[in-house]
């Protein structure tokens, strides 16, 4: 295997185990969102609506940084690379 193969299957595994991580984050904030989240209020002192608010922030903060640093580079090196 040649280095750019190396790090073409490091990017690769890093998506898909980043994107594990997102969807398995995202079905318990919505499954158990509220049992977390009574959890969360009494360790924080935040109200409900800004934990959820909280939530989906980290959500959307993660799922925008496996795009920029896991996927769109594979991606890139996929297409460059014959």
């Amino acid at each position: 295997m040649t280095s750019w193969e190396i790090v073409l299957a490091a990017l690769g595994w890093c998506t898909l185990i980043n994107l594990g991580i997102l969807t398995l984050s995202t079905a318990i904030v919505v499954g158990c969102g509220r049992s977390v989240g009574r959890l969360h209020q009494k360790w924080f002192h935040l109200e409900s609506h800004e934990i959820r608010r909280e939530y989906f922030r980290y959500l959307a903060n993660y799922k925008l940084l496996v795009l920029v640093f896991n996927l769109v580079p594979y991606l890139a090196l996929r297409l460059a690379i014959p």
